[in-house]
């Protein structure tokens, strides 16, 4: 049973960080994609950072390009985003996401749609 939990979010300042994480299980890592998603109210799920089945092969949305950076422990099965010099255009619910299929990281990003896992989201809320 494939599961992915996130955790990490909370309220913080503008130029503030915070790291999230997503425990994921009942899947390997290596040949998959997995992914950062968010949903503001209002607006339509957007790809945030997503990383292919190769180690190199990552993606930003330019709206976080240099300021977000996603990681992952295949040892812990874990992955990571870490969230730096955050805006409150960067309050939404953060979702975790993963395509057990061979997909490189912009494509799942652009598409949310070909995921085929979701995490059930944390918040993220900056605001002063």
């Amino acid at each position: 049973q494939v599961q992915l939990v996130e955790s990490g979010g909370g309220l913080v300042q503008p130029g503030r960080s915070l790291r999230l994480s997503c425990a994921y299980s009942g899947f390997n890592l290596e040949g998959s994609a997995i992914g950062w998603f968010r949903q503001a109210p209002g607006k339509e799920r957007e790809g945030v950072s997503c990383a292919g089945p190769v180690a190199s092969n990552t993606y930003y949305a330019d709206s976080v390009l240099g300021r977000f950076t996603i990681s992952r422990d295949s040892a812990k099965n874990m992955v990571y985003l870490q969230m730096n010099s955050l805006h409150p255009e960067d309050t939404a619910v953060y979702y975790c996401a993963a395509a057990t299929r061979f997909y490189t990281a912009r494509s799942i990003c652009m598409a949310p749609t070909l995921a085929d896992y979701w995490g059930q989201g944390t918040q993220v809320t900056v605001s002063a």
